[in-house]
């Protein structure tokens, strides 16, 4: 569960009703026509936009907002590393009775292609359409969420202006003025307020989700490669790790424990009165 979304959600939420509880009553922000058609026409005129197939995807991707992910690349390097070893020792038959063991399937596939005699070309190609295809998926998510948030606001002001007709039809009577012209801006801040604090930031969220995921696959698809030419595991590690340091704009290095060589042992002080012990080179010199 990523407790920073609900986090954010509810201390936004519980922020704004605090500040409209102290200045006045919460029922003057309460309107269902309001939130009829900021809703309404939201959803309207996204499904307008969009097929329905790719509107049932994004349900898929609003539920992985809140659910988080955790990923350790330093990790996954490893591993494949790991893999590496044993492909070079044992060749790359040898990695099949370890397929089960990785938990990550996108390098799974992979490892499975190269195990099950596919050419590199045959195999980079195959990794490098699902690798496409998943970043399809997510740029038709975070794109309908970025439509959203800019579908809701200008509903606020249709939910406005609606308010407004209504306001200065009934001109007549002054005392009803003011509560309608209340109501018709009640619709304005609905889709701020759904728009700035809901679709927006998911849009950023699904975005950053999106990224990571990519430099994961992109990451296992090189260590496959390197894999299946059997290069050193060393210029392996370095090789990947530089590629992730470079991507994420930061070293995230893990700490390594240096080697510690033993210091050497003092040689034990002579005791008094005992006598001192020559040297070879003193001995040859007293003999001749």
């Amino acid at each position: 569960m990523d407790i920073a979304t609900l986090l954010g959600i509810f201390s936004g939420v519980a922020l704004l009703l605090a500040s409209i509880m102290q200045n006045s009553g919460l029922e003057l922000f309460i309107s269902a026509p309001s939130a009829m058609i900021v809703l309404g026409g939201t959803i309207a005129a996204t499904l307008v936009a969009y097929p329905i197939n790719e509107l049932f995807g994004v349900m898929g991707l609003f539920l992985k907002v809140f659910i988080t992910k955790k990923r350790d690349l330093y990790d996954l390097i490893d591993n494949m590393v790991m893999i590496c070893s044993v492909a070079r020792k044992g060749g790359v038959l040898a990695i099949e009775s370890r397929l089960d063991e990785i938990d990550n399937g996108f390098l799974r596939r992979g490892l499975q292609y190269t195990v099950d005699g596919k050419d590199e070309n045959t195999v980079v190609t195959l990794l490098k359409k699902e690798i496409r295809q998943i970043q399809q998926k997510h740029r038709d998510g975070w794109q309908i969420m970025s439509e959203m948030g800019k579908f809701a606001p200008a509903f606020g002001m249709v939910g406005t202006l609606i308010g407004l007709i209504q306001m200065l039809s009934a001109l007549d009577d002054v005392k009803t003025v003011g509560p309608k012209m209340a109501v018709a801006l009640i619709t304005t801040f609905y889709g701020a307020l759904l728009a700035n604090l809901v679709f927006i930031p998911m849009t950023v969220k699904l975005k950053r989700r999106s990224a990571a995921e990519s430099l994961e696959m992109d990451l296992v698809l090189e260590g496959i490669t390197f894999i299946r030419k059997g290069v050193n595991p060393r210029f392996m590690k370095e090789t990947l790790e530089n590629i992730l340091e470079n991507a994420i704009g930061k070293k995230l290095k893990r700490e390594k424990t240096p080697i510690q060589t033993p210091a050497p042992k003092p040689a034990p002080k002579p005791v008094p009165g005992t006598p001192r012990k020559e040297g070879v080179h003193a001995r040859t010199r007293k003999n001749n």
